[in-house]
């Protein structure tokens, strides 16, 4: 297959991605939870399945504000602004009065600080991963434009993926946690894996046939890998959409954030990787 004749393709999709991704940050920004922000998060079950709105009423009348309040039957999850003893306390009273059944599965806090520490550590993370990848896969291939090729379509997937929670912030209020933290570093080994595959796929047909022309040779290795990296993903992708369709509330975002990874990843491996790839080789000629 001639996949690699669609390389204007792919640029005018991933361009298209990567500018809808800036322009949602630039003017929607994000929803950050209380792992960032810090607050407070009480988790308790209510069987009388009492309307939000009145827990609402409870704790506008005590005057604690920025509440979210999520439900999946009877379990409550609450988000707020931190809180004291005596004020849990008396909250903990006006809901017992709306359910005598009411009981408490999980109550706690987080400062801000620890938020912050928790943004740099992601930061500091991303960029060591980043620059080990690049030595390694360099080293690895022997040619360093296969490292710098892997790593920019990692952050192709990255940067679309924090685009894709910006939108669905806006529009759904999808919000940035310790989770999606945790998808988006699971999102840089997935990308890299499928390319890496690729790549040595490349470099073996390479060693057989060494004046073969690069476009040929990426296409024969992309033919060749590209039903294993689709089934492969494929098997993921059916996992993880369950998840979003069935899952609680608690792993809904986390599910829907490995989703988009993977998908960006499977594209990005044949659609962002090679091109690049086959960019740098002719400029080299």
């Amino acid at each position: 297959m001639n996949i690699m004749k669609f390389r204007p393709l792919f640029l005018v999709i991933s361009s298209f991605l990567l500018i809808f991704s800036l322009l949602s940050i630039i003017f929607w920004g994000f929803k950050p939870s209380i792992d960032f922000v810090g607050g407070a998060v009480w988790e308790m079950k209510l069987p009388s399945l009492p309307e939000n709105s009145k827990i609402e009423e409870i704790f506008n009348k005590n005057n604690i504000s920025n509440l979210i309040i999520t439900n999946d039957e009877s379990k409550y999850h609450l988000e707020f602004k931190d809180i004291n003893s005596d004020q849990k306390i008396v909250l903990d009273q006006e809901i017992k009065k709306i359910d005598k059944d009411y009981s408490e599965l999980k109550f706690e806090t987080l400062g801000a600080i620890l938020g912050k520490e928790l943004l740099q550590k992601t930061i500091t993370a991303v960029i060591l991963s980043t620059l080990f990848l690049f030595i390694f896969i360099g080293r690895r291939f022997k040619d360093f434009s296969f490292g710098i090729s892997a790593i920019l379509a990692m952050l192709h997937d990255t940067f679309i993926l924090i685009g894709a929670f910006s939108v669905l912030g806006h529009f759904l209020g999808a919000e940035l946690d310790s989770l999606f933290i945790t998808a988006l570093l699971t999102t840089l080994s997935s990308s890299v894996h499928d390319t890496v595959v690729t790549f040595d796929r490349i470099r073996e047909l390479k060693r057989q046939n060494y004046n073969i022309d690069w476009v040929n040779l990426a296409n024969q290795a992309v033919t060749e890998t590209l039903n294993r990296s689709i089934n492969n993903s494929m098997t993921i992708i059916f996992m993880l959409l369950s998840l979003v369709l069935l899952g609680g509330s608690t792993t809904k975002w986390f599910a829907t954030a490995l989703l988009i990874g993977v998908i960006c990843g499977t594209y990005s491996s044949t659609g962002v990787a090679i091109p690049l790839v086959l960019f740098f080789k002719k400029k080299k000629k």
